[in-house]
C-alpha cells in the first residue's frame, strides 16, 4: 500500500509538471524526489516500523540508495523515452518500466540495508 501510494504521489506530480510545460527529464526528477520523500517517511513509520532506528546511519544508508535509484529510475525513464516508439501512452509506459525497476531495487536494498535488524 505505501509503495503504491507513493507511486501516485511520483505519477501525479510528473503529469502535473508535464502538463506544465516542465521539461520532461526534470518533470521525472522533481517526482522522483517527492516520491522518494514520500517512500521514506511512510516506510519508516509503516512497512518498516519493527526496524531499529539507527538514527543518522539509517538516514543516511536512505540517502545513498535513493541518489543511485534517483539515477537508475530517471535514466531509465530516459532511455525508454528514446527506445519507444512514439505514440499516445509513450511517456505512461516509459514511466511504469522505469518505477518497476526502481521499485524492485528500492525494496530489496531498503529491505536488506537500510531498514535491517
Amino acid at each position: 500500500m505505501v509503495g503504491g501510494f507513493c507511486a501516485l504521489v511520483d505519477s501525479g506530480v510528473y503529469w502535473l509538471l508535464l502538463q506544465a510545460g516542465t521539461w520532461v527529464h526534470l518533470a521525472k526528477a522533481l517526482s522522483f524526489i517527492a516520491g522518494t520523500t514520500t517512500a521514506y517517511f511512510l516506510n519508516k513509520r509503516f512497512t518498516f516500523a519493527g526496524a531499529r532506528d539507527r538514527g543518522a546511519s539509517q538516514a543516511g544508508g536512505f540517502a545513498l540508495l535513493y541518489t543511485v535509484t534517483f539515477f537508475v529510475n530517471v535514466g531509465t525513464n530516459a532511455l525508454m523515452l528514446e527506445l519507444l516508439p512514439v505514440f499516445r501512452w509513450q511517456y505512461a509506459l516509459a514511466w511504469v518500466i522505469a518505477q518497476g525497476v526502481g521499485t524492485t531495487i528500492n525494496f530489496v536494498l531498503l529491505r536488506t540495508v537500510v531498514f535491517r535488524d
